[in-house]
């Protein structure tokens, strides 16, 4: 994201015709998916500026936390500041806890990918670009990093976007971002960033998915 005041102006003007453009993408459910597992079990996903990834993963059922991060750098790097210099290694990154009984990992990829971010799009999302901002997904498992890998081939093959996916499947320890970062959305309603990019991003992930809407 950017604080620059005459992109904000942009974002503020252009608003409305976001709001009708965001749309979920229709695509297939996972093949498979990772086994039912008990306790919470925890996913770590990078897809642009972390104040919508975090917004949408909030709402989705089953999910009870998401943190807001950085993620495929070093802990001495895991600050803003660093970061936004594109030269850390990290992404923005989001860790969601969710509970494997009320929503699976290949459903909350299918949010990722169909609503989340656009996951054909290199190095930038929106008006946001720089590596940090690349579309990648942290396995925390032997079996996450299967079943990621599976789906990204299962919607290459079904030529499920108009371009090439550019996601990547990485490691690399996540860190929580600074305190003002996180529930950004809910703290900041009139933000021009959150009215132009991610309000409408939320509504569109409750239009196309409202059995798995809170």
């Amino acid at each position: 994201m950017t604080f620059r005041p005459l992109l904000a102006a942009a974002l503020m003007l252009s608003a409305c015709g976001t709001a009708q453009a965001e749309r979920a993408v229709p695509i297939p459910a996972a093949a498979v998916d990772v086994p039912a597992a008990k306790g919470m079990q925890t996913a770590v996903l990078a897809g642009g500026c972390f104040w919508g990834m975090e917004a949408v993963f909030e709402h989705v059922r089953g999910v009870k936390s998401v943190t807001a991060g950085y993620a495929g750098g070093t802990r001495a790097t895991a600050n803003y500041a660093a970061v936004s210099s594109e030269t850390t290694g990290h992404a923005e990154a989001i860790r969601i806890s969710y509970d494997p009984r009320q929503v699976s990992y290949a459903t909350l990829l299918r949010v990722y990918f169909s609503i989340a971010h656009d996951p054909t799009q290199v190095n930038r999302q929106g008006p946001d670009s720089g590596t940090s901002y690349r579309s990648a997904i942290f396995p925390q498992t032997p079996d996450q990093a299967r079943v990621a890998a599976a789906y990204i081939r299962q919607l290459s093959q079904a030529r499920a976007f108009p371009r090439a996916i550019a996601t990547k499947l990485e490691r690399g320890a996540f860190f929580p971002a600074e305190a003002y970062h996180q529930d950004f959305f809910d703290r900041n309603p009139t933000h021009p960033y959150i009215v132009t990019w991610d309000k409408p991003k939320v509504a569109a992930f409750r239009a196309g998915f409202p059995k798995l809407a809170v």
